[in-house]
This record gives structure tokens, C-alpha cells and sequence, in this order.
């Protein structure tokens, strides 16, 4: 039964969205006093004038750092256009475009919840931008929103009939520009097959996992036909070099592989971190799993982010945007203490409280020190236990409804 608004709720509206553009500017001006360098960006940028000018795109070095390409072919052909922009224009039109990637964000996280009332996109908007992964999303120029509304947008759809030409292809194309988005295809095929073995109909989360494969295969396919080189590359070699993106103990890792770096104080962490790996990738994905064959579709997208996340042998900070749907989901389902919990630990910088940088001080960090560069995936952990524990007991034939 549609609702019709109050005049309260009308009026709330505004308010809502004057605090969220409050805090947008003091946010904008705050980066812009820390004269961010959006050094990432600057990447995105030298990869697309690489592309352009017929050069080696995974010999590159950009920046004053030296960084390398580490993303697939494809997503450097989606960044050709960035060097036809001044590097001003360039870092003005990232900051506005993250920023409403972020309420896009926010909106979907609110519609993967259940949660309805449009004030409170601007309401949790406003205050989600401080938190240091969306943070440090925008001071390096970085697609972590951009990634994540794409795989939102595509899991909390629900098309007349269950499908359309567009199911899977936003978790194709983030899968296709970064890697770590695949596992949600990988859970949808899982909950299709175990949805059939129980007798189930499992043809619906089937079908959206060959919509992302189609979708990904061909981003990969069209990245391969422009520049064949890059792609053989990439797929043959650098795709297995993780070293190339960095040292796997840096405090800002954390991945389970960054965790162990630095508890075991070794650059890596060799045949341990796979078998926790492993442990993690099955667990994760059979709680995400469970979750959607349960209908609660809003559990199984979280526990599965957090599974990439944990799994992936890099995980930067700013790659745990995910904690806004995760606070949310904790919020709305009446785990208050741990919303609190998610959202002070994800606004509390604790990661660059520890000794960092040059010199690999890492390797060497005592017993606080550890807990504090580990509290990400720490979070993570508690929060796929938690996760496990909160889901509805199954029906009769343990799968309740359809995607």
C-alpha cells in the first residue's frame, strides 16, 4: 500500500540534506587544507596516456612514488580519457564524483537493508564521509565507491520476473576493472548449486552468475582485442605477482595476509596465509550462502565483501568502504553495540596510529601495536561470527525464497 508523506517527513528533507552539504564542503575543504595529491588518480591518469601512446602499460612507473599498474587491461581503457583533463580539473571532478558516489552508496546500502525514507541517505551521508576508508578513498582519487555501487546497484535490483539483459553486468564490469569483486558471482554460483541439490530452484541466482560472467568476459575480451599485449600480461604474469602492489606487512593492509605479515613479523607469509585463506574463503562463502538461501539477502552481500576483503592479498583501507552497508545492517537488525562498535573503529584512524613507513617498521611492531594495525580485519572476522549466528533457522527444505 503506497504511503503518502507527512509534512514532517517532507520538511525533514531539507534539513537532511543541508547538513549533508555542510558536511560535504567542511570535508572538501578539510582535503584540500591537507593538500591530498590523489596520487592514485595521478595512476589512472599515466595508465591512460600509456594506453594512448602505444606504451607498456605494466612497465609503467607513475608519480614521484614509482607506482605501478596493477589493475586488469580493462580498466586502463576505461581511464584513456582522464589525460585530455588538467590535473586540477581532474582532482576537482574526482572529489565531486565520489562524493555523490557516496550517497548513491548510502542509498543502496539503505535499500539492501530495508530501510526506505529518503532523508536518511543524506542523514548517514553526512557523516559516513569522515570515516577513514571513504576518507582515504578520496584523498588518493581511488574507484572503491564507484566498484561498490556497481555491485550494489546489481544485487539489490529486482527485476519484473527475476531478470533482464542487465543482471550481472555491474558485478562483470567491477569484476573486470579489479578482481577482488569476483567472489560475488563465485556466491551466486555457489547459491544456485547448493540451491538445486536441496531440490530447490537455483536457476535464478544460475542465471545472474552467467550475466556476470558474460559481462566480465567480454569487458576482458574487448581490454584483450585493443591491447593484446597488456592482456597477456596481465593474465599470464603480473595477475600473480602480488608483491608488485606493495610490501604485504604495510599497516595499511588488511587483508589476512597483512594481518599475518606483521604477527609473524616476516614480508610474507607464505604456505600459512593460503591454509587461512582457504579456512576463510569456505566459511565466508557457505555463512553467505546460508544467509541467501534464508532470505536474508542483506547478511549474505556483507559476509561475502568482507570475505573478498579478508581473502584478497591486498586490502587497503580504503578498500573497506564496505563497513557503511555492514554498520547499517548491524543497526537495523538490532545489533546496536556492534554497529557502534563497526562505526568507531572505522572512523578511528587506528591503522595509522602504529609506526609506518619507510624502513618496514612493520616488521618489528609490538603487542598493541599488531592489534592496532589489525582492527579492519579483526572487525572483519567478529563480524563474519556474528554473521553466522544471526540468520533465521531454514524452512522446510531449507530454501525460503528466490533472489
Amino acid at each position: 500500500m503506497a504511503m503518502i508523506a507527512s509534512p514532517s517527513a517532507h520538511r525533514g528533507v531539507p534539513v537532511a540534506l543541508g547538513v549533508c552539504l555542510v558536511s560535504f564542503a567542511a570535508f572538501w575543504a578539510a582535503q584540500r587544507a591537507a593538500h591530498v595529491s590523489m596520487i592514485d588518480l595521478m595512476v589512472y591518469r599515466a595508465e591512460g596516456a600509456t594506453v594512448r601512446a602505444g606504451g607498456d602499460l605494466y612497465a609503467l612507473r607513475a608519480t614521484a612514488a614509482h607506482l605501478p599498474t596493477t589493475y586488469p587491461p580493462f580498466a586502463a581503457l576505461l581511464f584513456t580519457p582522464l589525460p585530455l583533463l588538467d590535473t586540477a580539473l581532474l582532482r576537482a571532478l574526482a572529489t565531486a564524483g565520489n562524493l555523490a558516489l557516496l550517497v548513491v552508496f548510502v542509498r543502496l546500502s539503505l535499500k539492501l537493508v530495508g530501510h526506505a525514507r529518503g532523508e536518511t541517505v543524506w542523514w548517514v551521508a553526512a557523516p559516513a564521509v569522515w570515516c577513514e576508508p571513504v576518507w582515504t578513498t578520496v584523498r588518493y582519487g581511488q574507484i572503491n565507491l564507484l566498484l561498490a555501487v556497481l555491485v550494489l546497484w546489481d544485487l539489490t535490483r529486482r527485476p519484473e520476473g527475476g531478470s533482464d539483459r542487465w543482471t550481472g553486468v555491474g558485478l562483470g564490469l567491477a569484476a573486470a576493472v579489479k578482481l577482488t569483486p569476483a567472489l560475488f558471482p563465485v556466491f551466486l554460483l555457489a547459491t544456485g548449486v547448493v540451491a538445486r541439490l536441496r531440490g530447490g530452484h537455483g536457476e535464478p541466482w544460475l542465471r545472474h552468475a552467467r550475466g556476470a560472467a558474460v559481462a566480465f568476459a567480454g569487458a576482458t575480451l574487448l581490454a584483450a582485442a585493443v591491447l593484446p599485449y597488456d592482456s597477456w600480461r596481465f593474465w599470464t604474469r603480473t595477475l600473480f605477482r602480488a608483491s608488485r602492489v606493495g610490501h604485504a606487512e604495510d599497516t595499511a593492509n588488511q587483508a589476512l595476509r597483512g594481518v599475518l605479515a606483521r604477527l609473524l613479523h616476516t614480508p610474507e607469509p607464505g604456505a600459512l596465509w593460503m591454509t587461512c585463506v582457504a579456512v576463510v574463503a569456505v566459511l565466508g562463502l557457505a555463512v553467505a550462502v546460508r544467509a541467501e538461501l534464508r532470505g536474508q539477502r542483506a547478511w549474505a552481500v556483507c559476509v561475502c565483501a568482507v570475505t573478498a576483503l579478508l581473502i584478497s592479498p591486498v586490502s587497503w583501507t580504503h578498500h573497506w568502504v564496505w563497513c557503511v552497508p555492514l554498520v547499517l545492517l548491524l543497526w537495523t537488525r538490532g545489533r546496536r553495540a556492534a554497529a557502534l562498535g563497526t562505526l568507531l573503529v572505522f572512523c578511528s584512524y587506528a591503522p595509522w596510529w602504529v609506526p609506518h613507513g619507510t624502513g618496514r617498521p612493520e616488521l618489528h611492531q609490538s603487542g598493541a601495536e599488531l592489534t592496532l594495525s589489525a582492527v579492519y580485519g579483526g572487525v572483519g572476522a567478529v563480524f563474519l561470527a556474528l554473521a553466522r549466528t544471526s540468520l533465521p533457522k531454514a524452512g522446510p527444505g531449507g530454501v525460503r525464497v528466490k533472489p
